[in-house]
């Protein structure tokens, strides 16, 4: 069919599918099928046929029917991984025009296996590749639902149900099965398909397995994806170039800075942590935790502060740092950033965030704590001996380590 349409320009690359499209657009204005074919430059045949479409018997006498190419461009694809119609098309132009495999994939932007796969697979019993056909082939092979195996098995639905009963989660039942049925692969989940059998409202499970998630979720939540992840805080300076100094907690100076969230994060707390000596600031944020409000609240901190404890801050990937490059022009500290996901990147700053708590519960509107609220309890932790430092104080072991001069400090020295 292709061929008989266009034979002298099927290496053209994609002309045909281009001349379907034009055809199928004038149409849709209202103009005839002769001056339709006149502009495009095809033959009144061929312009009937891709108007009303035609039904054909295959070499097997069954018939194939090909729609009209008017309609084509209603129908949604798939997905973008499918070959489309109008890809399919073009493939057959340039094979039939004697072009490479290499050169059809270049051509449409896919990898070379794509083709030679199609190629392979949808020809007809004479071995030529009609578009047309080889699309109605691969729709008709495209995977289609099937019920579960927990809604068609009763004894793996039995199993499954029994071991959510007693907590387990789908990773253990996914192993658990593996198991106990051995060899028999029919009778073996992943982890994933129990979980979409649980989310799934129609499949069989009796109802206490779908409330036996530890989260008791009965619905997966959405992950973003995409453009609708989150941005990236601009100019990020990743963790791994601190200097090494900061790991040892040997020079005081170098800082773990988080928000503690109130009820509904709508009000916040920010917390600055000196690694060496456990030493804790609060920051009041009395009007809102926004990223202009962090940064004056931060920079305001740190400025009250000798330039001896003012090294390095570091913070995890929150907007709140969104303006971190003016923090570090105002108080000379590069900020550096936790990967996500991390907490322990900052491990002093998350144990005192918990130690906080006592003062700030969690879920209480943390806006109703005053600046002075916020200095008793910065000086009772300050005060508090802790393990980790041998039983001194923070307030000791900062004034312990700001009279002891650094590496740094003994270089200058003449």
């Amino acid at each position: 069919m292709v061929a008989l349409d266009e034979p002298d320009e099927a290496s053209a690359g994609g002309q045909l599918a281009e001349k379907r499209a034009l055809y199928a657009r004038l149409i849709a204005r209202g103009v005839s099928n002769s001056e339709a074919c006149r502009l495009v430059g095809i033959n009144r045949k061929t312009g009937t046929r891709w108007r009303y479409g035609r039904t054909i018997r295959n070499s097997a006498g069954e018939a194939v029917h090909y729609p009209p190419v008017t309609a084509i461009n209603d129908v949604q694809p798939v997905s973008a991984r499918f070959l489309s119609l109008n890809e399919r098309t073009t493939i057959a132009d340039l094979h039939h025009g004697g072009e490479s495999v290499r050169a059809i994939a270049r051509e449409l932007g896919r990898p070379p296996s794509t083709v030679s796969r199609e190629l392979r697979r949808n020809r007809d019993d004479h071995g030529r590749y009609r578009p047309h056909a080889a699309h109605e082939q691969a729709r008709t092979r495209r995977a289609r639902p099937r019920p579960r195996r927990v809604a068609t098995d009763p004894v793996l639905r039995a199993m499954v149900e029994d071991l959510l009963g007693v907590k387990w989660s789908p990773e253990q039942i996914a192993h658990e099965l593996s198991v106990r049925f051995g060899r028999d692969r029919s009778r073996r989940l992943c982890a994933e398909s129990i979980y979409q059998a649980i989310y799934d409202p129609n499949t069989p499970l009796q109802r206490p397995a779908r409330t036996a998630l530890r989260t008791r979720r009965r619905r997966r939540r959405p992950h973003p994806t995409g453009t609708q992840r989150r941005g990236r805080l601009r100019d990020m300076t990743m963790i791994e170039q601190r200097p090494a100094e900061v790991a040892d907690r040997a020079v005081a100076g170098h800082w773990e800075g988080d928000l503690i969230m109130g009820a509904g994060n709508r009000s916040a707390i920010a917390t600055l942590v000196e690694r060496a000596s456990r030493y804790v600031v609060l920051v009041h944020l009395p009007d809102g935790h926004t990223a202009n409000w962090v940064r004056d609240g931060v920079v305001a901190a740190f400025t009250a502060l000798p330039g001896s404890l003012r090294r390095t801050l570091t913070w995890d990937q929150g907007k709140e740092m969104a303006q971190h490059l003016e923090i570090t022009a105002a108080t000379g500290m590069p900020v550096y950033f936790c990967h996500a996901h991390s907490p322990w990147q900052r491990g002093s700053n998350e144990n005192m965030n918990g130690l906080l708590r006592q003062y700030f519960p969690k879920g209480s509107d943390l806006s109703r704590h005053t600046a002075e609220d916020l200095a008793t309890a910065q000086t009772q932790l300050n005060t508090r001996p802790r393990k980790t430092l041998q039983w001194a104080t923070p307030d000791a072991r900062v004034v312990a380590l700001l009279s002891t001069p650094s590496a740094d400090d003994r270089c200058d020295d003449p």
